[in-house]
C-alpha cells in the first residue's frame, strides 16, 4: 500500500513562485499539499488554491510558526515533507527523499544543498558560511555529521510527533536536526539540486535577517546542548 505523503509549504509573499513549486510536485504520489500562508500581502493564497493546494492561514509571522500550523492540520500521513515555496529546490526530488523512509531504512531524510558543487554555488555566501558554522557546532556537541540545514526534508510522521517541534522562527531546521539526533532517529542526508530562488530572500537576502537568523541558530544549538 502506498505511503500517505503530506507536503507542508510555508509561504510568505510567494505568489510568483508558489505555482511553479506546485506544478513541479508529483501530485499523483502525494496525499495532501498544505500551503501555509504566513500573513502574505500578495496573492500567494489565491495562486496556491488555483493550483489545487489546501491553503491554511498562520498570521503569526515566522518560518517555524508556519510549519507548526501545517503540522496541526495534517490528515494522518505516514511521511511529512517540508518544502520552501520560493522554487529554489527541485520539488520533483521529493521521490528521492521519501524512498528511504518508505523502504523502512530511515526515519528522517535531509536534502543537502552543500554536496553538489552547482547547488552549493547557488547559495548566498552568508548561507554557506552560516551552514558551515552550524554543522561544525552540531558535530562538536552532538557527534553527528550534517552538511546542511536545508529546508527540503522528509520525516516519518511518528518520528515528527516524537520530537515535538517548538521553534517559531529561524531555529526550526536546526531544532529538528538536533532533536532527531538526540532521539536516536535513523538519519540520512542526500544531495539535492538547488537554484537561486524566485525573488529576494526574506532572511539571508537582508543584513538584519542574516544576523537574526544566525543568532537564533547558534542560540538554539546551545539551548539543546544545555537541556
Amino acid at each position: 500500500m502506498p505511503s500517505r505523503i503530506s507536503v507542508i509549504i510555508p509561504a510568505f509573499n510567494e505568489e510568483k513562485s508558489i505555482g511553479l513549486v506546485l506544478d513541479a510536485l508529483p501530485q499523483s504520489l502525494i496525499h495532501e499539499i498544505i500551503v501555509v500562508d504566513n500573513n502574505s500581502t500578495d496573492n500567494t493564497a489565491r495562486s496556491a488554491i488555483e493550483k489545487g493546494a489546501r491553503v491554511v492561514a498562520e498570521h503569526k509571522r515566522g518560518y517555524g510558526s508556519a510549519c507548526l500550523k501545517g503540522i496541526s492540520v495534517l490528515d494522518n500521513p505516514d511521511i511529512v515533507v517540508f518544502l520552501d515555496g520560493d522554487f529554489s529546490d527541485y520539488p520533483e526530488e521529493i521521490v528521492k527523499l521519501v524512498e528511504p523512509i518508505e523502504s523502512g531504512e530511515m526515519d528522517f531524510v535531509l536534502g543537502s544543498r552543500m554536496i553538489l558543487p552547482e547547488s552549493r554555488s547557488a547559495l548566498l555566501p552568508q548561507s554557506r558560511y552560516g551552514n558551515q558554522l552550524a554543522v561544525f557546532l552540531m558535530r562538536l556537541f552532538f557527534k553527528h555529521q550534517f552538511t546542511d540545514l536545508g529546508p527540503f526534508r522528509a520525516i516519518r510522521y511518528e518520528s515528527l510527533k516524537a520530537i515535538a517541534m517548538q521553534d517559531t522562527n529561524f531555529g526550526w531546521t536546526v531544532e529538528m536536526q538536533i532533536k532527531a539526533v538526540k532521539k536516536g532517529l535513523r538519519i540520512l542526508e542526500i544531495p539535492v539540486k538547488y537554484r537561486e530562488r524566485v525573488g529576494v530572500s526574506k532572511i539571508t537576502g537582508t543584513f538584519s535577517g542574516t544576523i537574526k537568523a544566525g543568532t537564533k541558530i547558534i542560540y538554539t544549538i546551545f539551548k539543546y546542548l544545555l537541556t
